[in-house]
């Protein structure tokens, strides 16, 4: 089961970075659109997954997660 979802990060992580780069190509309105809205699904897609395979969350006592650049 780990190494499974260990592998559909890695794909949700390599999918993310691919539209990454698409983003910075010349594209037309709706094929930026349409790579914005699959990123945006890819992104929400690796972060229930993390949360899943990864439960627990540690941060640096006494200090909020988004000092630490830890937050979304």
């Amino acid at each position: 089961m780990l190494d499974e979802n260990l592998a559909r990060i890695r794909a949700h992580r390599n999918n993310i970075h691919r539209y990454r780069r698409l983003l910075k190509t010349k594209l037309s309105q709706l094929e930026r659109h349409f790579i914005e809205r699959r990123l945006a699904e890819e992104t929400s897609a690796l972060d229930a997954l993390t949360a899943v395979t990864f439960p627990v969350g540690f941060h640096p006592s006494g200090m909020p997660a988004e000092a630490t650049g830890m937050a979304r």
